[in-house]
């Protein structure tokens, strides 16, 4: 039984009796007693209804308050019931209530930024909940990995395959890995801890290095081979001309003489001659012009390309296969994606040495196209898959380390992505994404 019930029955009760009591005691008596009696009687019974209904108002506080909490509305207030100490109670209430909203409506409005922030930020996040594993990904994040996010919810970072995964495992807080992907991306992964409610939570920052690097990488060599080409030039103009000189001396010499100093001079002529057209290599990727785009068949340079190959590709007992289910008509510069595919093309012939296939496929999905050339040559190292397309790297005894980055200048000033991947074992395959109004 509640209190307030306790409280009517005494009430009841009390003046039931007192009635009784009345009654018995003025019996006999005039019976203007017994109406004074009894309007003391219902002036009692109406102050004590009275005291009850203010009781049971200010007793109504404490279930207001609760049912306000528990619905977390605090847009609700608390009237005063006129007593000193629930007033104050009801004061501290409302003053808890616009706090707790004011918080509210600062976290909502932070989550949203936080929200958009994420949205927007190039930066890709990964939050893992309590038990390391992915909670959430950010659209960058999803753009990076390659997979949708639904994919990712409930993966462990560790369980990303390929150089991704490693280096989110590897990555710890102030030591971030970079993973090395195909076609030169370089992601930095870096690791971070937060605290959620009071436990530890981990998220990673995925921070695309390529262009930055590339960019970096490209001012640097582009300095170095400017002043390497000037050096070289110069000196070359004034060596030639000096040893062309000295042949005119030749008929000076003695007949036994002669032909030792002008094989010497001719010995050193075409090493110089050969130094100048080496520099000037480094120098035609510095000088590389701005595309001049025309409506261009890239299958068909692709099988040109094929032609011009075609007498070694004999000679090593290497045959061509075509699955083109795509026209590649593209606005091109045609001799600038000739030498690419050539210098593609001429890897992979080199990838397997003797008795093979080049396979060229060719296809079109959502808009845009994908031209790939695969070799079936043994693949490539781990060791070297992290150096592809760094400047002055090669593998080739008489390489320039040129060929790759020429190729990945050309299909950037095109707009087309590209990538290269080779698992040990083969096949490597060169990949062509294509779009652009024709």
């Amino acid at each position: 039984m509640s209190l307030r019930l306790r409280l009517v029955v005494y009430l009841v009760l009390l003046h039931v009796g007192l009635a009784g009591l009345v009654l018995v005691a003025l019996a006999g008596r005039p019976r203007w007693w017994i109406f004074a009696a009894e309007g003391a009687l219902a002036l009692s019974v109406a102050v004590g209804i009275l005291l009850l209904l203010r009781l049971f108002t200010a007793g109504r506080l404490p279930d207001d308050a609760a049912r306000l909490l528990e619905d977390s509305d605090f847009t609700s207030r608390l009237r005063a019931v006129g007593e000193p100490a629930l007033d104050r109670l009801v004061s501290v209430y409302n003053q808890l209530a616009d706090r707790l909203r004011h918080e509210r409506v600062r976290l909502q409005e932070q989550h949203y930024f936080l929200g958009e922030l994420l949205a927007q930020s190039p930066s890709g996040i990964l939050v893992l909940d309590y038990d390391g594993r992915i909670a959430s990904a950010s659209p960058a994040a999803v753009r990076l990995i390659g997979r949708g996010e639904a994919e990712l919810i409930g993966l462990r970072p560790g369980d990303l395959e390929g150089p991704l995964g490693r280096a989110l495992a590897a990555a710890e807080p102030g030591r971030p890995d970079v993973a090395v992907l195909g076609g030169g991306r370089r992601i930095r992964c870096s690791r971070g801890r937060f605290i959620d409610t009071g436990f530890p939570r981990v998220f990673y920052v995925l921070d695309e290095l390529t262009e930055e690097l590339r960019q970096a990488e490209k001012a640097a060599y582009e300095k170095l081979i400017r002043m390497v080409s000037h050096e070289v030039n110069n000196t070359v103009g004034a060596t030639a001309s000096l040893l062309d000189s000295c042949l005119r001396y030749a008929s000076q010499l003695r007949e036994g003489d002669r032909a030792d100093f002008e094989t010497a001079i001719g010995v050193v002529i075409g090493r110089t001659e050969q130094l100048n057209h080496f520099v000037r290599a480094f120098a035609d990727v510095v000088r590389l012009p701005q595309p001049r785009r025309e409506p261009h068949d890239v299958g068909a340079i692709v099988v040109s390309v094929a032609r011009l190959l075609a007498p070694e590709c004999e000679r090593r007992a290497i045959r061509w296969q075509w699955q083109m289910e795509a026209d590649l008509i593209f606005p091109v510069d045609a001799a600038q994606i000739e030498q690419a595919l050539l210098n593609v093309c001429r890897n992979a012939v080199e990838a397997i040495d003797r008795d093979g296939t080049i396979t060229v496929r060719s296809w079109r999905r959502d808009g845009r196209s994908t031209l790939v050339i695969e070799d079936s040559g043994p693949g490539i190292p781990e060791d070297i898959r992290t150096q592809l397309f760094t400047p002055f790297f090669t593998t080739k005894p008489h390489g320039q380390g040129i060929g790759l980055t020429l190729v990945r200048e050309i299909l950037d000033r095109h707009g087309f992505t590209h990538d290269l991947a080779g698992p040990p074992g083969g096949p490597t395959r060169f990949s062509i994404s294509l779009w652009g109004q024709v």
